[in-house]
């Protein structure tokens, strides 16, 4: 790939284990490349597994003046904060997921539209509409268990957002569509993309970007995918990708 015959238009960035360092912060490095990217005019879109409102606070603090892809891509948010699609996962499917967890005794997170519940559900599940539902199971041959009951009922997007964790979102859900949309409403193609990962949630937009960076603390198969790596989310691996490809 000839850095010169790239034509970078917008940056997507994952967060937790990408732009966040282990203290969950912005480094200084970080934040001075990307408004330096902003200030050419380059679009930096947060593309995350969290929601808007443990997101929106990131994204303030750093004048970013586009879209918000939540939830692994249930929600897209634009460039006021407006919400422009939802994406659910069914009701029946969230209750099996839960049933799961309940009878492999595993740790698990659900998002709803309103809440995040941690290892705890509402007693009226039918009341709320939901985007994701996550597993955290230590355990290998537990989490191999579920992932295979998981592929088996199909109708879901799995994905993770670290090695001990399952992210299931509605099937077709993921942040490589959601950044193709994104991009449709900005009038850019994908290959004027640079997407930074380092999870499974993170493959299909590393693997569709013009480039994809794989962070240096990213699982394997994400090195395996990515066109470059950078240095790890406690050394500023963004500010790093940003200047060798973008700046």
């Amino acid at each position: 790939m000839q850095r010169d015959q790239l034509d970078i238009k917008l940056i997507a960035l994952d967060m937790d284990g990408t732009l966040l360092d282990d203290n969950l912060e912005v480094s200084a490095e970080n934040r001075q490349a990307i408004r330096e990217a902003e200030e050419k005019g380059i679009k930096v879109v947060l593309s995350t597994g969290r929601n808007l409102t443990t997101c929106r606070d990131y994204a303030v603090s750093l004048q970013l003046s586009s879209y918000l892809v939540t939830i692994n891509g249930a929600e897209i948010y634009g460039p006021e904060g407006e919400l422009v699609e939802r994406n659910p996962v069914s009701l029946p499917l969230m209750q099996w997921m839960f049933d799961v967890s309940k009878k492999h005794n595993t740790n698990f997170w659900a998002i709803s539209t309103t809440d995040i519940f941690r290892n705890r559900m509402p007693k009226a599940i039918d009341q709320h509409e939901w985007l994701k539902f996550g597993f955290d199971i230590p355990d290998d041959a537990v989490r191999e268990t579920v992932l295979g009951l998981l592929r088996e009922k199909g109708e879901l997007e799995i994905s993770n957002s670290s090695p001990t964790n399952l992210e299931v979102n509605a099937v077709g859900i993921n942040k490589a569509v959601a950044l193709n949309k994104v991009c449709e409403k900005l009038d850019i193609k994908m290959e004027n993309v640079m997407a930074v990962g380092d999870s499974l949630n993170d493959i299909l937009m590393i693997k569709e970007a013009g480039v994809g960076v794989a962070m240096g603390n990213a699982q394997d198969i994400i090195k395996q995918e990515a066109d470059w790596v950078t240095v790890s989310n406690n050394e500023s691996g963004v500010a790093k990708a940003i200047r060798e490809w973008v700046l």
